[in-house]
This record gives C-alpha cells, structure tokens and sequence, in this order.
C-alpha cells in the first residue's frame, strides 16, 4: 500500500505537535502548514494531498477562507478536508458544512480522546476511503 498523504493546518504550535505525536505510528506522510496562506502554497506544485486535516479558527485566513479556496479550484475540490476544532458552536459546523466541509470534529481535551479521534479519521479518509485519484 502506499504511503498516504496528510496536510495538517493549524496554527497552534502545540495542537501541532500532539497531532503529530497520535499520527507518527501511522503508515501516512504528514506535512503541516502553519497558516491558511502555506497550505493553499502547499496545494501546487507536488502531489496533493489524501487528506486535510484544517482547523478553524487561524489568524490571517480562518478555515472557511481556506475551505472556499479548497473547493473553489478543480485541482483540489474533491479532497476530503476534516475540519478540527475547539468550537462545537452550531453556527461553526453549520457554516463549515455549508462551505464543503467533508466532516467537523471538537478536538477532545483529553490526549487520549484526541489521538483516538485523529486515529479514526486518518484511518477511514485516508486509508479505507476509496476515491478517485486526484490529478
């Protein structure tokens, strides 16, 4: 099986490097983008990503802004972008839903809830799910 590719967005150094911690046993290549400018550059220019994993709220250009660019160009609007983030107001998952949003997750608290959750994401977008390859 190949190794799959990941593209963490966030810009919390620390949320970083937990997500990182619960992926590193995963057989998936992950790159991270500190902000929503990097990860748009991180989208040309090499092979895309299986799946994006974005937080929300980011200084600059929020998730949604990133999204709507996401979804907005044929090169990437089928890539499945897993929104993470500390918000589980209804208007956010609302708002992300209706910006193309493949799925909203609250980050959990706890280390242990996160890594599973991180876990059971990677595993189903970027390991089970099967899709068309992206060009």
């Amino acid at each position: 099986m190949e190794r799959r590719r990941i593209l963490l967005v966030d810009d919390n150094p620390n949320d970083v490097e937990l997500a990182l911690n619960a992926l590193q046993d995963r057989e998936a290549e992950v790159e991270v983008a500190a902000s929503g400018a990097e990860a748009l550059a991180a989208l040309h220019g090499r092979p895309l990503p299986d799946l994006i994993l974005l937080d929300l709220n980011m200084p600059q250009m929020d998730g949604l802004a990133v999204l709507d660019q996401i979804r907005g160009a044929p090169a990437t609007c089928r890539i499945p972008v897993v929104i993470l983030s500390t918000s589980g107001e209804e208007r956010d998952v609302a708002d992300c839903y209706a910006h193309g949003a493949t799925a909203y997750v609250v980050k959990p608290m706890d280390f242990g809830q996160f890594r599973c959750a991180l876990r059971t994401i990677t595993d189903f977008w970027a390991r089970l799910n099967v899709r068309p390859r992206l060009r």
